[in-house]
């Protein structure tokens, strides 16, 4: 099976795969964004990792433009379905999930994980997106390191794992790279870097200290519109 994982700048990501077209954290308007809303003819699924404005993006648009279905904590959630989005758009029948919950379609799994981060409703999460063939790739979200990535790991050992790097408001290139000693992925993508002048504007630390740290896994560092295939 082809797993197909497209950066849109920031920590936007289209993935394509199992016969879905999943977008995570759509804020589609970045200035990195190589697309615009209009250029999105469908979508399937679209994952929210926490409820800050550069990661809900253009989520709203996006499913009333798709008919897509939100997965998001169950607060985030809400707040969506009382900005009009309809609950048959909400995954688990408008409720969304929490932390340790997962929700099928078709033979794709998504389960919900922790993230350490601050957040306007509910709390902030990444998620593991379990394709058939045991292809698992994990979206971290914003997040700081934390030992359970050694747990995440073990459950749902991982093909690919996106990473934030930019310091400031998530891990910075030390931490997102010692964090690959915990997650041991076969490949990890570096995101959340070069939007803001405050942050990290490019991947090289991250790729110098993760070859020295983890050695064993490739890094992929995507230019926005550039995508990579499992």
């Amino acid at each position: 099976m082809a797993i197909k994982i497209t950066w849109l700048g920031h920590a936007a990501f289209v993935i394509e795969g199992a016969n879905r077209k999943i977008y995570i954290d759509p804020w589609i308007e970045n200035p990195k964004s190589p697309i615009s809303l209009k250029d999105i003819k469908e979508a399937d699924l679209v994952l929210v990792t926490h409820d800050h404005f550069d990661h809900v993006g253009q989520t709203s648009e996006l499913i009333k433009k798709t008919n897509a279905i939100l997965i998001a904590n169950v607060e985030t959630a809400q707040r969506f379905k009382q900005k009009g989005i309809p609950e048959k758009n909400i995954a688990n029948e408008g409720f969304g999930l929490n932390i340790g919950g997962s929700v099928k379609s078709g033979e794709l799994t998504i389960t919900m994980t922790q993230a350490y981060h601050s957040t306007a409703t509910g709390v902030a999460t990444g998620y593991i997106l379990r394709f058939p063939e045991e292809i698992n790739v994990y979206h971290a979200g914003d997040t700081g390191i934390f030992s359970e990535m050694e747990l995440i790991a073990r459950l749902y050992p991982l093909t690919a794992a996106l990473l934030p790097i930019g310091g400031i408001f998530t891990m910075d290139a030390y931490q997102a790279a010692q964090a690959l000693t915990l997650l041991m992925p076969k490949v990890a993508i570096p995101m959340h870097y070069a939007t803001f002048p405050i942050i990290a504007q490019d991947a090289q630390e991250f790729i110098t200290l993760s070859q020295r740290f983890a050695p064993s896994t490739k890094i992929i560092a995507l230019k926005p519109g550039e995508g990579y295939e499992i």
